[in-house]
């Protein structure tokens, strides 16, 4: 029997509640949440606990020790054992380094999940989701891709449209398929560093090409082609990453005049057009023949749909592009390119981007303030490209921000060659909470108005 005589903070332990040194470390869990249990009281001791609720010793041992594990008590050796004051939780790194979209307000992601994977295993033989496809996409995912691909180009043929997995496997194959070993690919002095590695495991060199604020320099471009006789440039050129520079029309247009003249192929890698504000036409609109372009979910949806669509107009080179991505991935995951396929067709996919770009854009409103006079992003896109005061640099910036808590990306991440502007990369998706990401921005802004010589060897 149970003694009457109980702690408020106990229960009846009841018969068939379950095992009972869960029930005792259950209701302690739940005595110090509504407050009748405070961090600091005293605990019975074992033994008188276990008499007073007429259970052996063991149970109430086991109950103590659960208790420790979840963290809620403290042994203070013969003085007994204590309710454990709340875990001082550190501050997390507040990632501002990866490139990811954020999650808007007003969609349920878990419900868009599992009712698209519902209508996926309606609709299609559970077996062939789980076996191994051919690659390039099913039918239905082509036509999703280029489905996708209308605000871009208008009515695309499907058989045009690659399904890969992910915008970095699409960039490698390309490379393998249009290069050979020791071959130059052009791109601006700061890219995607993807590029550089791709091109650096299959033995490619990357030589930069100026760039101004308007993009890569047509001049400077026929004056690299002429010396260097490039297989590929490489071109990001709506928010860009990591500048948030986009090629204006004009610009585009003469790039890909000077990419005919001197017969070089343009890999055209568009993250972001679609989160852009009135972007101009794609580079591939006005070389149809010698542009590949890719456009990911990655970026736009979530990074979980590793799902990107390769456009290439060729036949030929359709089938050399499969053949060099065969090599290092057979095949896009055929359920996760089935879920895309379903949103794309659906709709889900343009609800969720759509509260992407306006979550997008609320959070450089938030930069443009915090970071007044500093803020230098074009109010789309994911990031912001922070120009650093002449008494930082950006390495020190870096290491000095992460003493803070704070991930950000340094210029020399995105450099093609040994020269880079002094600047940061700054990534306003990553961070769930919009509230955590002002203090973060803050703190940031803080950090630039001081000098290095504040952090002393920190930042050495």
């Amino acid at each position: 029997m149970q003694d009457d005589n109980l702690p408020i903070w106990l229960p009846r332990l009841a018969v068939h509640g379950g095992p009972r040194f869960l029930q005792i470390a259950d209701a302690l869990q739940a005595a110090m949440a509504e407050g009748s249990l405070k961090p600091g009281d005293r605990l019975p001791p074992q033994r008188l606990l276990a008499a007073l609720l007429g259970v052996d010793l063991t149970t109430v041992t086991r109950a103590y020790d659960e208790a420790r594990r979840r963290h809620l008590l403290e042994g203070r050796g013969a003085r007994g054992t204590y309710v454990a004051a709340p875990k001082a939780e550190l501050t997390s790194i507040l990632d501002l380094s990866m490139n990811t979209p954020p999650s808007p307000d007003g969609v349920d992601f878990d419900d868009l999940l599992k009712q698209g994977l519902s209508q996926v295993l309606m609709r299609s033989d559970a077996e062939l989701l789980m076996t191994y496809h051919l690659g390039g996409g099913s039918d239905s995912d082509r036509k999703a891709g280029a489905r996708w691909l209308e605000p871009m180009f208008g009515y695309l043929d499907a058989g045009q449209v690659v399904v890969c997995p992910g915008a970095q496997a699409a960039i490698a194959a390309l490379i393998l398929a249009l290069t050979r070993p020791d071959d130059v690919i052009l791109a601006e002095p700061t890219s995607y560093p993807g590029l550089r590695t791709a091109a650096t495991q299959f033995g490619r060199h990357i030589i930069a090409v100026e760039a101004d604020g308007h993009g890569m320099v047509p001049e400077m471009l026929e004056q690299a082609c002429r010396q260097h006789k490039p297989a590929l440039v490489y071109l990001n050129p709506t928010l860009q990453n990591p500048t948030a520079i986009t090629i204006p029309e004009r610009r585009r247009q003469e790039l890909v005049s000077i990419a005919k003249r001197c017969n070089v192929r343009i890999v055209e890698d568009d993250p972001y057009w679609l989160l852009a504000d009135a972007p101009p036409p794609p580079v591939a609109t006005f070389a149809p023949e010698q542009a590949y372009y890719i456009s990911t979910l990655s970026k736009c949806l979530t990074p979980g749909l590793r799902v990107a669509f390769v456009l290439i107009r060729d036949p030929h080179e359709r089938e050399r592009f499969l053949v060099a991505l065969r090599s290092f991935a057979l095949m896009a995951a055929p359920l996760t390119a089935a879920l895309a396929t379903q949103w794309i067709l659906d709709g889900s996919a343009a609800a969720l981007m759509e509260g992407v770009r306006k979550e997008a854009r609320l959070r450089h409103w938030m930069a443009r303030d915090i970071l007044a006079g500093r803020y230098s992003g074009a109010g789309d896109g994911l990031h912001v490209w922070l120009e650093l005061p002449g008494y930082w640099n950006s390495s020190q910036l870096a290491r000095a921000a992460d003493s803070e808590g704070i991930a950000v990306t340094p210029a020399e991440a995105f450099a093609n060659g040994s020269g880079s502007v002094n600047a940061i990369r700054i990534s306003l998706g990553s961070v769930k909470d919009r509230e955590r990401l002002k203090a973060g921005l803050r703190r940031l802004s803080h950090l630039l108005a001081r000098r290095p010589e504040s952090f002393g060897a920190a930042v050495v």
